[in-house]
């Protein structure tokens, strides 16, 4: 794991004292809300319907268990006694105080943590594969470039005011676990023609307003240019993104716009300028890095592990568990292990901070002190002996984090909604409630098999209702809250965008109309078939005739 080195802790320790000395100059009325929005956007506190919010890096998901008693710690000292994990790999306290701000800051720092470039016009923190070095399909460990990425990014003085906020994703698997092809700019790790590493650079995807899956600007690029091409992007992006108009300021409208072929020649060009200014990635300092991701000394086990299989079959839920949330690990005897945030009847996401005490503790007794956060607002704990699952899952049930529904329809991406965020037209949260109770029944979620479902509270997206297999956008009409069903969205490496079915739901019909698909596709689909697989042999018309009926649609 990274560890932070002189540079990092200076810049993140006078961050702190400069903020300390901007919240003060707020407080005493010096600042007006205007001038200092900027300053608090910069360190990560927005300002949401009831309160102030303070979003905090987990830079590409990795987090020490040390990390997570100390945000435990800002939970319970600072905040309502919870945390919320982002599908950025970040987490939110919702409810801290603007003049304790600059003291959880503080405490953060000290555990190396910050909330720099969390927010604003600037590049985010990088996302990675939550199971980065540990995936048997691994190409190589995206981990080591997003850290490139972000040592490269952190106030670079070029693109600390970009035209509008600006993703990054890294996915070193075949899989794609990180919703690649939704950021602005999407990279992905993969061979060239000699066996050397290199990434496929896609450009221009996103969600929100207008979804866009992102597109090739390179086929192959050796790893050895890869910040200097990043470079070559960001400039033409920021001299050419729209300023006027933040609805059409993100570079996938500039691909629209432009179109990939001439964006990738003013691409190229630039790159040709950039590279004689010396900014390509040196082997020895690709080296530096990769070495703090080095693996750790496993032990030699056998990989069949006869008390694993045993508890399977003694303890069905047990087996379960470990169909859904186990994936196979690079060594033998060990597996990676995902834990639901989503207990039924939860807040997708949310954690107390007697849970996140109790994980950091877990991670130290059964994952070597570290653990990891997924896209889909789910913790991992990435290097677990098979011979300790059991009774790790035992220990994951006491805080009620044992829930074995990780990718079923229960395992729900969901934004906070109009309970916390003055952006958004509906709740997310309690739609996500009432679904999770209704598909309670864990036989009956092993029988629907994998689907996701999303929920956004509005059109900006952040819960990626438009990669959801069934999708849910919430939206005012005339002061009442209905929701958008879309279908056929998927964030993998086969991304789709999901269509709009029809007429949008009232809150008392939401649920009804989500079970009403899921029935439609149980009846439709070929035996083993997954949801997302029945949609796209079959399209939305028996769907679409399901919750509209079949003359309804066709006068439509």
């Amino acid at each position: 794991m990274y560890k932070y080195d002189e540079f990092d802790e200076t810049f993140v320790s006078e961050r702190v004292a400069q903020f300390r000395e901007q919240v003060a100059r707020r407080l005493s009325g010096d600042l007006s809300e205007d001038e200092f929005r900027p300053l608090r956007l910069m360190n990560g506190l927005y300002l949401q319907l009831h309160a102030y919010m303070l979003r905090v890096a987990i830079p590409y998901g990795m987090l020490s268990s040390a990390q997570m008693r100390k945000l435990a710690e800002v939970a319970r000292t600072y905040d309502r006694g919870y945390a919320h994990f982002t599908t950025r790999q970040n987490i939110q306290f919702n409810w801290p105080k603007l003049e304790d701000t600059p003291d959880i800051l503080e405490e953060l720092a000290s555990v190396e943590m910050h909330a720099i470039q969390t927010s604003g016009n600037c590049i985010r923190n990088v996302t990675a594969d939550q199971y980065a070095g540990v995936d048997p399909e691994e190409i190589d460990d995206s981990r080591v470039w997003s850290e490139l990425i972000r040592q490269w990014s952190s106030l670079h003085p070029e693109f600390t005011f970009l035209p509008r906020k600006f993703k990054i994703a890294v996915t070193g698997s075949p899989h794609d676990r990180t919703a690649v092809k939704f950021h602005d700019i999407g990279l992905i790790i993969k061979r060239g023609p000699d066996g050397e590493i290199g990434f496929e650079v896609l450009v221009g995807g996103g969600l929100g307003r207008t979804p866009m899956i992102g597109r090739t600007v390179r086929d192959f690029l050796p790893k050895q240019y890869l910040l200097s091409y990043l470079e070559a992007i960001l400039r033409v992006y920021n001299q050419l993104g729209r300023r006027d108009n933040k609805y059409k300021a993100r570079i996938k409208i500039l691909v629209h716009e432009t179109g990939i072929d001439a964006l990738r020649d003013m691409v190229e060009a630039e790159w040709a300028s950039v590279k004689e200014e010396g900014v390509d990635l040196p082997d020895a300092e690709v080296d530096r890095v990769r070495s703090y991701f080095s693996d750790p000394e496993y032990l030699t086990l056998p990989d069949h592990d006869h008390t694993f299989q045993v508890k399977q079959f003694e303890d069905p839920t047990f087996g379960r568990w470990v169909r859904a949330n186990l994936a196979p690990h690079k060594v033998p005897g060990y597996v990676i292990a995902n834990i639901s945030l989503k207990p039924i009847g939860g807040a997708p996401g949310d954690a107390t901070s007697a849970q996140m005490t109790a994980i950091a503790d877990l991670a130290d007794k059964y994952s070597l002190g570290e653990m990891r956060v997924a896209h889909e607002q789910n913790l991992v704990f990435a290097d677990v002996k098979k011979s300790d699952a059991y009774a790790l899952w035992k220990q994951l049930n006491e805080i009620q984090l044992g829930t074995p529904n990780l990718g079923l329809i229960s395992d729900i991406i969901a934004c906070p909604g109009l309970d916390y965020c003055s952006l958004a037209n509906a709740r997310s949260i309690p739609v996500a409630q009432r679904l999770q109770r209704r598909f309670a029944d864990i036989k009956r979620q092993f029988d629907i098999g994998a689907l996701t479902l999303n929920i956004s509270g509005c059109i900006n997206a952040c819960g990626h209702h438009h990669a959801g297999h069934i999708g849910i956008l919430g939206v005012d009409r005339r002061g009442e809250e209905y929701y958008q069903l879309t279908l056929g969205g998927s964030a993998d490496e086969n991304a789709s965008i999901g269509k709009i079915v029809g007429p949008a739901f009232s809150g008392a019909e939401i649920v009804d109309a989500v079970e009403l698909v899921v029935e439609t596709y149980l009846k439709l689909r070929n035996s083993g078939e997954k949801f997302i697989e029945t949609y796209r042999q079959l399209g939305e018309t028996p769907f679409k005739n399901a919750l509209f009926g079949e003359k309804q649609n066709a006068a439509a």
